[in-house]
């Protein structure tokens, strides 16, 4: 397909373009229409709307994720923070407690860790 002398290569200013789009993006005329109206292909017009577009943002990643999907993960973040505060506060209970213990066997000269721990791993813990 080469080119008679005698057809005219059209070209559009990007005033055109950029008025062509904004009707476009006001749905004023579809794609298809300035297509046909014009004579240009769908995919030159695509082209000046990727192009000349303030709503077709270049760099712009958009994620689709279900509403359920996005609730499920905010509300297991919430349990994982709520677990998180238990568990620390049950470290400084533990923690508390072996205090309470080493003072006191000081205070009564018995090694109370090792008197209890060793009736716990016999398995004779008077009821």
């Amino acid at each position: 397909m080469g080119t008679n002398s005698n057809e005219r290569i059209r070209t559009f200013s990007v005033a055109f373009k950029q008025e062509k789009v904004k009707e476009i993006e006001t749905k004023q005329i579809t794609v298809r229409q300035v297509a046909r109206f014009y004579n240009v292909s769908s995919t030159a017009v695509y082209k000046w709307i990727r192009l000349y577009s303030n709503l077709h943002n270049k760099k712009e990643r958009v994620v689709v994720e279900k509403e359920s999907e996005s609730y499920k993960t905010e509300q297991l973040l919430k349990k994982v923070a709520e677990l998180e505060g238990i568990l620390g506060r049950k470290q400084v209970e533990i923690e508390y407690l072996n205090k309470v213990i080493d003072i006191s066997s000081d205070m009564t000269k018995i090694d109370l860790k090792k008197k209890f721990e060793s009736r716990l791993s016999n398995g004779s813990s008077k009821t």
